[in-house]
């Protein structure tokens, strides 16, 4: 993540820390200040001697820790919650951002005290520790210094928007669009969506269900009597389908590695994974399904008569006014799209483009590209009821399903409560990628999109969130 300064501490970290001189002094806290030293330097050699020295029984994973180091920008000691001579349990957040974690650490009862076991979880932030809310020119300032922190570190390459009522409280834009060029990022860079693209899918599936060509009572195969599997077309319904509980698995298989640049069309698609069976009883569980949204874009295509890409252009894009948006192959030639760039699949851990790792074309279940302007038209046009009625938005963004982790699902989109605040719409990451959707109560939508590994974007996003006023009037003011 991110390396912690003052400016930010302020802002960001929004508890007070504790000194490792106030972890108790036992074999277990002394271990404890221990690995947060190592664990904070984030040197490799250090980090190898204390695996040596302090965590003999444990594999020396080090490039792991490493990596989880920059992912947290390391750990401020927050609290410690339990402590006995051999075991010491404390809240630690992660630096410059909101996320907390619970550690435990084991130690040996007999000297030298080596450490036996060591968990780190993310967990939901005590509420205790709750963010004060900002008003909107507070947000602003720290959102603002938050980003300039996050994209100075190399940790954000992107652009954000919040708004209220459609209008932009801050809008921002930073790093590169393309690295060779020096092709500086813009409010116009379009940027890959991940799965993001899913809000499109399930909107135009609700327009169907609105027009009464689709039930979300039916099975798959009213739709699709083809579909080579007739028992899972049989079973599956369109609401599975869209709430991730249909068991139809996910796309990131070794048979989509080895076809991947050759599925063209949702049907390519269906013909590589339409044998399947179902991974599980039909609406017994969630299941995240990438394929089950490539099934719903079929749908759309057979009911519609057309493709999902021309369907989803004309009753999605058009009416929201959504003019940066689509999911054009990837040799195509799309002024602004922004390269994505990846540590993940680096051999060196030097940002590299994430061309090899991209699908042909972006699909219903993911991989186009839009703006922060265009996702925040979307939102407005979603509450404007421009896409749907307001009985069908509605359903459209109601919860349906508990996801692990504690969240929760619609169709198609997440609904999250942070901070008291309620807000729905969608994430997306890949290599390269990672991009945010919420639209929130009192009229704010937010918006952040980056052409870099998660969670780039996803971790502003919380920021933000977790800091949103419950109401006031945002003035348009803070442009950047």
């Amino acid at each position: 993540m991110r390396a912690r300064i003052v400016l930010i501490v302020s802002t960001a970290l929004a508890c007070p820390a504790v000194s490792l001189a106030q972890i108790p002094d036992t074999p277990a806290g002394r271990e404890l200040a221990a690995w947060l030293s190592v664990f904070n330097g984030a040197n490799r050699d250090s980090v190898r001697t204390f695996y040596q020295q302090h965590y003999p029984s444990a594999p020396a994973r080090i490039e792991q820790m490493l990596d989880f180091r920059a992912r947290t920008g390391g750990f401020e000691l927050v609290k410690i919650t339990a402590s006995t001579a051999t075991r010491v349990a404390a809240f630690l957040q992660e630096r410059a951002s909101d996320q907390f974690a619970e550690a435990t650490l084991d130690v040996d009862s007999a000297p030298p005290h080596h450490i036996s076991g060591l968990r780190i979880s993310a967990i939901e932030r005590p509420a205790e520790f709750a963010i004060r809310r900002l008003d909107p020119t507070n947000l602003a300032q720290a959102v603002r210094a938050q980003t300039e922190h996050d994209a100075t570190a190399g940790l954000f390459s992107g652009a954000l928007l919040i708004a209220q009522n459609g209008k932009p409280i801050l809008q921002s834009a930073n790093g590169l669009a393309d690295r060779e060029r020096q092709i500086q990022n813009t409010l116009d860079t379009r940027f890959r969506l991940g799965s993001m693209n899913k809000m499109f899918t399930a909107t135009a599936i609700m327009q169907l269900v609105q027009a009464g060509t689709v039930k979300l009572e039916a099975p798959l195969a009213t739709y699709l009597p083809d579909y080579p599997n007739k028992e899972l077309a049989s079973k599956v319904t369109i609401h599975q389908l869209l709430t991730h509980t249909g068991g139809t698995g996910d796309i990131f298989t070794p048979e989509y590695e080895t076809h991947r640049l050759e599925l063209h069309t949702l049907a390519d698609y269906v013909k590589l994974f339409g044998n399947r069976a179902v991974q599980f009883e039909p609406g017994a569980r969630f299941a995240y399904s990438n394929y089950g949204f490539i099934l719903l874009g079929r749908v759309i295509e057979a009911v519609s008569g057309v493709s999902y890409y021309e369907y989803v252009a004309r009753h999605v894009y058009a009416p929201a006014g959504m003019m940066s948006s689509g999911s054009e192959p990837e040799d195509s030639v799309v002024k602004g799209r922004a390269i994505g760039y990846t540590k993940q699949e680096s051999p060196n851990g030097t940002w590299q483009p994430n061309t090899n790792t991209l699908p042909w074309r972006g699909t219903s279940a993911g991989g186009g590209y839009s703006t922060v302007g265009d996702l925040l038209r979307f939102a407005e046009a979603l509450r404007g009821h421009k896409l749907l009625d307001a009985r069908h938005t509605d359903l459209l963004t109601s919860v349906k399903v508990n996801s692990p982790g504690g969240g929760q699902y619609a169709y198609g989109f997440g609904v999250t409560t942070s901070n008291g605040l309620h807000c729905f719409g969608h994430n997306g990451g890949a290599p390269g990628m990672n991009g945010d959707l919420a639209i929130c109560d009192g009229g704010y939508v937010i918006a952040v999109l980056a052409n870099m590994d998660p969670p780039a974007a996803g971790r502003l996003s919380t920021f933000i969130r977790n800091r949103l006023p419950a109401s006031g009037d945002a003035k348009p003011n803070a442009s950047q």
